[in-house]
Order: structure tokens, then C-alpha cells, then sequence
């Protein structure tokens, strides 16, 4: 269909090509042909024109000229433009000599192509000035703008370039392209000067005009993102990434690329792990869903996963009414009337409530996310993480199993094992909790994961708003170190794992190396264009009540099995029988009662440490945590 803009375009050429054909008449006549000879062969030119013209304009429709916006044009279209002229040429020649026969072929052969590539160049000159044009006005609005400098003069980066440049919109404006590529190094593109990558670059960047740097090469794997990172982070410059943005389920939005801040994500140095598979999702179509602590970071994410799933019903359980009213709201918006979803406000700590609500909806898969977190605070209020963490397992396990649930999937993590704290003593009591229902028609599993980027209370945004304070960012130990995962790693994790459940298993995630908390903080506040410990200072405030230096290593090739997914694992961990467990939690339920009336009770240590047997004081752990394979790994470079 044409439009105004294509008709203008189609108007334009037409009265070009009668240009050009005035001017071929004009050659004719200068070459000798008289007047009254060219008045006589009229109908000659005329039909000449005609063919000329039709022929021309049809080609180039063909070959889709007027679809190009041509102020963001490259050497391609102009091509275009070359190659379907020429065709034209070729057809116009033939259709005339079928068309006239007696007149001179070599005569007609010179006067096509004298029209085609006059009409071709006038084109061509047309389109470049109006690009020119069309550019200058736009980088004449470009006073005030951000300039950048974009590593990377391959497609990628001239792509970004052109679109900063030609978008109006835009709040950035190319300054020059840094590469590698020796061919590259010292000529323009895009007008834009390109400078190599390396020291002098980086001196020179720091006087320059530039206010930011692009990262705009092909897909980059976490350790060249750390390198470039740590090379360009000494410029003062903030950076940025050029690529397309992944969706929670590990696969491009929409495939096209934009310009975003640096995520938590991309610190960890190491390529997403994208885990949840076709079959996985197929497992909880059309099945109805509870999930615990429905409102919380990995619980609101679980119910994304499991929204895209189709089931039957999604039924989001939380005592925190604000959390379940957000993740109620987004769902709502995405999904309307095609998401059966309930939400109920419950506390897991009341199993006349749980009783109520498993008997009226019926669940056929629970996913257990519900629980107190926080390691110090746990510390300080360890009743309450023992009434909410191991006491709410139980009364939601039992509501599982009386109401015949299939699977009821407990999320863990890595503080349970070898635990320092109250908090993952507690986990590791849940653990057992459901590890010993193995005579159950209900299949039991936990997944253990690690620290989860971004989750509520965890450090990344307790340093992004020290940072934004203007510091200092606090670490409680510059050796300590940590093993990271994102929240849709880790909600992939529990749902594919709630797949593969059978028995009282307990999976765990290959997460990688772990990560220096101090090597976070550098690169956040180098992320942010500003230098550690001149710009933004980072301080030691001292371990925290129940803190331990290092997460020990949850896999351990020879403690596991493997699962059909090679980054999840089995430990092989004798479950109790349900007899010991219950002997573990009436010594808790003791602990609860007779420290009713205290705050940080020292009872509830004790009971912990007689039903955890591998509960230990942090201070007992940190003094040989530098002889630990997890703190050898995390300094070895």
C-alpha cells in the first residue's frame, strides 16, 4: 500500500527520469540530429519513455526501493538502487527492440543506458543529500546530550551508532569507537574516529569529552564482560551494554537490542543458567499450584514460572499481605482472565488456617518458599525462626499429606549445610522434616541453592543505596565470600527439580565459583563511574551474629548422584526415620515454650545444636576457613 511518503518518493524519480530524458534529447541534438528529424520520430521518444519509465519504476518496486527510510540508509540501499536500474536497462533494451524493430539496436543500447545511469545518479545524489540534510538537522539537536564512547566498530557497534545518531530521541551522541581490529584503528565510521584499545586509549578517555562507554560487541561470555570491565572501569566512566535484553526464563525478549545499565546478573561473571525445559513446563500444565510464601522473592518468581505453565489453578499463599497484592496485580495484568489465580492471606505457623485452605482448594503441587531469612536477625529472634521456618514445614507438610498432594517441594539453602546460625539450622531441621516422609503417597524433595541476586535483603541493594548515599559500602569481612545465582536460576532450579522429584530427594545446583563479596563491591562502585577508595570508600564493619566466612561447596562429585539435567545433583543424605524427627522437633517445641518469655534466648542455641549435630559457632569455623577448598578457589586468582 503507498503511503504519502512513497508517493512523494515515486513523484521525485518520475520528474528526475524526465529530466534526464530532456537532457538525452538535449545530447541528441548537440550530436547533429536536427530539429525538424526529432520532431518527425516523436512518437519514437515518446514511446521510448514510456517504456523507459514504466520499466524503471516497476524494477524498482520490485526491488522495494521505496520502503527504505532513507535517513537511515547504508551502502546496501544505495546498491539496491544500482542493481535495479540495471535490470531495468537490460528489459527496457529488449521490450524497445520488440517494440521497433527497424530502428538501429546499437542506437537504442546507448540511449538506454545513457537514461538509466544518469537516472541512477540522480538518484543517488537525491537520496545522499537528503540524508546529509536529514543528519545535520539531527546532529544539530544534539547539543546536550551524553556523549559515548562504543567499544566495538563491528556491526554491532555501527548499528548502535547509526540509531544514536539518526534517533532524536535519543539521549546519547556517538563520540568515537575503540576496537581492536587493526584495520579499523585510526580511520572514521559513521564520521566517528576509531582508537585502539589500549592504555593511551585510556589516558585519553579520561580528558576527552566522553561521559560513558558502550560495550557493543557480539554475545560476551562472563569472564571477557569482567575483563572489559576492569580495563575501561579506570576512565571514570560509567558503563553500559549494548545487547538484547533476556527475559526471566533465560530467551530474548523481543531480539532486539538495546542500551541498559550494567545488571546484578552480568557481575557474575559467568554465563545464566537457563535450566527449565519444554517437558518441565508440560509437567505443570494444568495442574493446580500452591506456593508458600507466595509474595516473596523466589516464592513471586515461582509464580511467574508457573503462570507461563497454564495450570489449572496458581494459588499464592503469604502473610505478608503487600508482596502477595503486588505479585496478585502483575499477574492479573499479564494474564487476566486466562490465570485461574487465588491468594490467600495465611500464616504458615497456623494449621487450622493451612487445614481450611488446603481442604478447599485441593493442590496438587506445593511449593514450600515460606520462612524468616535473614541470618542476624534470626539470630537475635531465634524462637521465631524456629515457630516459622522448621515448625511452618511441618504444619504445611502435613496439610500436604492429608490432603494428597503429589509433590510438595521444600526450598532450602546452602547455609543448611554445615550450618554457623540459627537461621540455617532451622533450614536444615526442614530438611529433615521432609527427607523422613519417605513412606508417603506424597513425594517430598527440597532444592538448596545459594545467595540470590537482588532478592529482598540481600547485598546488592544494600550496596547500590550506599553508593547512591555517596558511601561508604560496608563488607563485614573483605575475605568473605559467597556462592550467587539469580532468582530465575533459582526458581528454574525448584521447578524443574519438582519435576524430577521421587522420593526425599535433596537437589542441588552447580553454581559455579564463588564470589569475593569485596570483588561485588569494587565493580559496582567502578560500574557506577566511580573509583573504589577515592571516589566511594569500602570499610569493614566486622562479621555479624552467626556469620561465617564461606558457603561450603554444595556439589562434591563424590556425595552425589546426577540427574538428568547436568547442573542439578543429588546428595546422598540418609533421611531419619519419621520417629527421630519428631523426638528433634519435641526438644525444639521444649526450647519454644521455655523461652517464651526471653529475647535471643541461648536455649534455643542449645536444643538447635543437640537436633542439628552439625550446627556449629561461626567462631569454631572461621578460624581455619582460609585452609577451606571453597576460600583456595575464591583467591586463586
Amino acid at each position: 500500500m503507498l503511503n504519502k511518503r512513497k508517493i512523494l518518493l515515486c513523484l521525485i524519480d518520475t520528474l528526475c527520469f524526465a529530466c534526464v530524458y530532456l537532457a538525452m534529447m538535449v545530447v541528441i541534438y548537440m550530436l547533429g540530429s536536427s530539429t525538424a528529424v526529432m520532431l518527425k520520430n516523436w512518437s519514437y521518444y515518446l514511446l521510448n519513455f514510456a517504456i523507459f519509465l514504466v520499466v524503471g519504476m516497476a524494477v524498482r518496486f520490485c526491488f522495494r526501493i521505496y520502503n527504505n527510510v532513507w535517513r537511515y540508509a547504508n551502502s546496501k540501499a544505495y546498491l539496491k538502487i544500482v542493481m535495479a536500474d540495471a535490470i531495468a536497462a537490460v528489459v527496457s533494451v529488449l521490450a524497445t527492440r520488440l517494440s521497433r524493430s527497424t530502428v538501429d539496436m546499437y542506437i537504442g543500447i546507448w540511449q538506454t543506458v545513457f537514461v538509466f545511469t544518469a537516472y541512477s545518479l540522480l538518484t543517488l545524489v537525491n537520496r545522499f543529500i537528503y540524508q546529509q540534510t536529514r543528519n545535520k538537522n539531527i546532529k544539530s539537536s544534539c547539543e546536550n546530550k551524553v556523549n559515548v564512547a562504543i567499544v566495538g566498530a563491528g556491526g554491532v557497534g555501527t548499528l548502535l551508532a547509526q540509531e544514536l545518531i539518526t534517533n532524536k530521541r535519543s539521549r546519547y551522541k556517538p563520540f568515537c569507537f575503540i576496537d581492536t581490529d587493526a584495520d579499523k584503528v585510526g580511520n572514521t565510521i559513521n564520521g566517528l574516529r576509531v582508537y585502539p584499545e589500549n592504555e593511551e586509549t585510556i589516558e585519553k578517555l579520561k580528558v576527552l569529552p566522553v561521559e560513558e562507554i558502550v560495550l557493543a560487541l557480539p554475545k560476551m561470555s562472563g569472564e571477557e564482560t569482567k575483563k572489559l570491565l576492569d580495563f575501561y572501569s579506570g576512565t571514570g566512566c560509567k558503563i553500559k551494554i549494548y545487547d538484547v535484553p533476556v527475559a526471566i526464563d533465560g530467551a530474548a525478549e523481543d531480539g532486539k537490542k538495546m542500551l541498559r545499565e550494567i545488571r546484578v546478573e552480568d557481575l557474575l561473571f559467568r554465563d545464566s543458567l537457563a535450566i527449565t525445559d519444554d517437558s518441565t513446563r508440560a509437567f505443570y500444565s494444568g495442574k493446580t499450584v500452591m506456593v508458600t510464601g507466595g509474595g516473596g522473592s523466589i516464592g513471586s518468581e515461582l509464580c511467574r514460572q508457573i503462570a507461563k505453565c497454564s495450570p489449572k489453578k496458581l494459588i499464592i499463599l503469604d502473610i505478608y499481605e503487600n508482596n502477595a497484592y503486588d505479585i496478585q496485580q502483575e499477574l492479573i495484568r499479564k494474564y487476566g482472565d486466562e490465570l485461574d489465580l487465588s491468594v490467600e492471606i495465611a500464616s504458615v505457623r497456623d494449621p487450622d488456617r493451612l487445614d481450611c485452605v488446603f481442604a478447599h482448594y485441593r493442590p496438587e503441587i506445593v511449593f514450600h518458599a515460606a520462612a524468616h531469612k535473614h541470618v542476624p536477625l534470626m539470630e537475635h529472634s531465634n524462637c521465631e525462626a524456629i515457630k516459622n521456618n522448621v515448625m511452618g514445614t511441618y504444619n504445611t507438610a502435613n496439610m500436604a499429606e492429608k490432603y494428597g498432594v503429589s509433590k510438595f517441594i521444600l526450598i532450602s539453602t546452602d547455609k543448611a549445610v554445615n550450618p554457623t546460625n540459627i537461621m540455617g539450622a532451622s533450614k536444615r531441621m526442614c530438611e529433615m522434616v521432609i527427607q523422613c516422609r519417605t513412606d508417603s503417597d506424597t513425594t517430598f524433595a527440597a532444592v538448596r541453592f545459594g545467595n540470590v541476586l537482588g532478592s529482598n535483603g540481600s547485598v546488592i541493594p544494600l550496596f547500590r543505596r550506599q553508593i547512591e548515599n555517596g558511601g561508604p559500602v560496608t563488607v563485614t569481612d573483605k575475605r568473605i565470600i559467597r556462592y550467587f545465582m539469580t532468582i530465575p536460576e533459582a526458581s528454574q532450579l525448584v521447578m524443574q527439580a519438582g519435576s524430577f522429584a521421587k522420593r526425599g530427594e535433596l537437589f542441588v545446583l552447580d553454581m559455579g565459583k564463588p564470589v569475593k563479596i569485596l570483588d561485588l563491591a569494587e565493580n559496582m562502585i567502578k560500574l557506577s563511574g566511580l573509583t573504589p577508595y577515592e571516589d566511594i570508600d569500602i570499610i569493614e564493619t566486622g562479621l555479624r551474629p552467626g556469620e561465617k566466612l564461606y558457603e561450603e561447596m554444595l556439589i562434591k562429585n563424590e556425595e552425589l548422584d546426577k540427574t538428568e539435567n547436568k547442573l542439578i545433583f543429588i546428595e546422598r543424605d540418609h533421611p531419619l526415620k519419621r520417629e527421630e524427627v519428631e523426638d528433634k522437633l519435641e526438644i525444639l517445641r521444649t526450647a519454644v515454650e521455655s523461652a517464651k518469655d526471653e529475647i535471643g534466648s541461648r536455649k534455643i542455641k542449645e536444643a538447635m545444636k543437640k537436633v542439628v549435630p552439625t550446627y556449629f559457632d561461626p567462631e569454631e569455623v572461621n578460624c581455619d576457613a582460609d585452609k577451606t577448598e571453597e576460600m583456595k578457589l575464591a583467591f586463586k586468582n
